[in-house]
């Protein structure tokens, strides 16, 4: 595309040059020559896609596979954080339940450890999410870096004249209604499922568990068209 843009561009500068040599050495048409007529513009029908570009690459066979793995790998660290929550109540539930004979300073003892424990859990937490959200960027990011080619091939073979993307990040594109068909995210996943070759991974367990996250993954560097969600 931007060959041809280049292309285009010095066509276009080529022309102005040749106009330009031609009104310098070309001799005067006599004062009652009449002007050539102006010819008007053609209107190109538009033909608009949407897609939500992010969405479309994690929603890929190779993008859920990845994602899968990350769940795979940040297990252990839920269930330590999962194991230390536990503690965390049980000691709280212990305080509540102590006799009243406790002395101030045993019950301000195990308040400062729960709340040693609960700041600690609160700052693993937040390195594990970290980390997770880091981990998914970059995962997603190679495929959406893959999935370029894929969605500019699928707008041009396809006749569409402008492409949008829809994914919502803050200060983009917000699409309030668009007429039934015009959103081309799964028939993106789909074409790229069908050049990539990899396959469905199977359905994660329903015990599996994975930090939650919400995620921005980056954007190729080369222009890429936008698919619609169904």
């Amino acid at each position: 595309m931007n060959r041809t843009l280049k292309l285009v561009s010095a066509l276009g500068v080529g022309m102005m040059t040749a106009a330009g040599l031609a009104q310098t050495t070309a001799p005067q048409a006599p004062a009652t020559t009449a002007a050539p007529t102006a010819v008007a513009p053609q209107a190109v029908p538009a033909k608009i896609a949407l897609i939500e570009y992010e969405q479309v690459a994690a929603a890929t066979n190779e993008g859920q596979r990845s994602l899968q793995d990350l769940q795979k790998k940040y297990e252990p660290k839920k269930a330590q954080l999962d194991a230390l929550s536990q503690e965390i109540d049980s000691l709280k539930k212990q305080v509540q339940s102590a006799p009243a004979t406790l002395s101030d300073e045993e019950r301000a003892s195990r308040l400062r450890t729960i709340d040693t424990k609960q700041k600690q859990l609160t700052r693993d937490a937040e390195d594990a999410q970290a980390a997770y959200t880091a981990d998914v960027q970059e995962s997603v990011g190679k495929i959406a870096q893959k999935l370029g080619p894929v969605v500019i091939k699928y707008v041009q073979q396809n006749g569409y004249t402008m492409l949008l993307d829809n994914t919502g990040q803050q200060g983009g594109l917000a699409v309030m209604w668009t007429l039934p068909g015009t959103d081309i995210s799964q028939a993106v996943v789909d074409a790229y499922n069908a050049s990539s070759g990899v396959a469905a991974p199977m359905p994660a367990a329903p015990s599996a568990a994975r930090p939650r996250t919400t995620t921005t993954t980056p954007r190729p560097a080369a222009p890429k068209p936008a698919a619609p969600k169904q």
